[in-house]
């Protein structure tokens, strides 16, 4: 199978140049130049015009040796979310022995396009390297590429800018917006455990689960877990007063889109078109506004201590606290995409573990809503 991102590099040129301003200039000057020489016969004109392509040649020399033996990396913080700006630290390294780089400029590629920011750097010494930084802001959440970087450079004398482009990808998952929020106030029997419920080491017996790093082996349950070939332990009820089961319904609802037209007026069509179009740019904003809604609320109960799962269409993160658990879910909301109804939906919840239900219609239009969600978002 051919590789296509290799047969682009192949047929890609080496070397870009393009002519700045006053390099249009300079070159116009040098051909009036030129035809004056030839038709006068005049010397001076001959020598003049000598030293006019002397120059332009030595820009051609000097900036390949500033693009020559440089090596260019990206440092991108822990954490990206969308609408929020972040730093990418950009080093680059000049790996000659001898001779500086001067005047670089170093443009970040991803694959929807350049970024509108550059990196400049004034002066890079023979085996050193300097580092700076670009602002940027991701509108949505997702899965970004990096293709690499065009290095530029106008040295010596600006008449034309060089570039060369080098190949360091890098992927970068940017996380969903995260809006400050209020934990809602757990159910009433969730609320109102008795003291007598609490007596004991860890109170009740709950359940089974998984086995997790961390947990003391005299609460697995062997017979259990020879049964089912994997490692489960007793779950107190002291344990499960603090878990919560966010659930998403991710699903792209039947009534969203507008239906296509049948066979109208040409103009009618278009304007069927455009209705279709809104609404279903309609949905993914809604469905966008829903998966930041949910992170913010799985974010705001990791922190007060919460044991959290996500689960949606095609999407399950299990039971787990802290910071690691708030970058598996904020990760696995970035990359959620809709999906269609027949991906089926998980609404067989424990009823004694709290649950929040987000869908990107109101509440009152959620079908199939679980008879234990303690929360519907958005609420009418």
């Amino acid at each position: 199978m051919l590789n296509l991102s290799r047969i682009r590099a192949r047929l890609r040129p080496p070397r870009r140049l393009k002519f700045t301003r006053e390099g249009r200039y300079y070159v116009a000057i040098s051909v009036g130049i030129g035809l004056a020489a030839i038709n006068t016969g005049n010397n001076l004109l001959y020598l003049l015009l000598g030293w006019l392509l002397s120059v332009i040649i030595a820009s051609g020399l000097l900036s390949e040796q500033v693009l020559r033996g440089l090596r260019i990396q990206r440092r991108p913080p822990p954490r990206v979310f969308a609408e929020q700006a972040f730093l990418m630290e950009i080093s680059v390294e000049n790996t000659k022995k001898s001779l500086a780089s001067y005047s670089i400029e170093v443009e970040d590629q991803v694959s929807v396009g350049p970024l509108d920011k550059k990196c400049y750097f004034l002066k890079v010494p023979a085996g050193r390297t300097q580092r700076t930084s670009y602002r940027h802001t991701f509108a949505r959440r997702g899965l970004y590429r990096f293709a690499g970087f065009r290095v530029g450079t106008k040295f010596p004398f600006a008449l034309f800018r060089k570039s060369r482009d080098i190949d360091v990808g890098c992927d970068l998952v940017v996380f969903p917006k995260i809006q400050p929020v209020a934990v809602p106030a757990p159910r009433t029997h969730f609320a109102g455990h008795d003291t007598a419920r609490q007596m004991g080491r860890r109170g009740e017996f709950f359940g089974l689960r998984e086995y997790r790093d961390g947990d003391e082996r005299r609460d697995i349950h062997w017979r259990s877990s020879a049964r089912t070939g994997r490692a489960l332990v007793r779950e107190y009820e002291a344990e499960s007063q603090k878990r919560v089961t966010v659930l998403l319904d991710n699903a792209l609802p039947d009534d969203a889109v507008a239906p296509p037209p049948k066979k109208p007026a040409r103009t009618l069509g278009k304007k069927a078109d455009a209705k279709g179009d809104a609404a279903a740019s309609e949905l993914a904003e809604a469905m966008e506004r829903t998966v930041s809604a949910a992170a913010s609320l799985a974010t705001a109960y990791l922190n007060k201590g919460y044991s959290v799962q996500l689960v949606a269409r095609g999407c399950r993160v299990p039971f787990s606290s802290g910071p690691q658990q708030l970058t598996r879910i904020l990760n696995a909301l970035a990359l959620l995409e809709t999906v269609s109804d027949e991906v089926p939906l998980t609404t067989n919840l424990d009823p004694r573990i709290e649950s929040v239900l987000f869908h990107p219609r109101a509440a009152a239009g959620v079908r199939n809503r679980p008879s234990n969600a303690a929360h519907v978002y958005p609420i009418d």
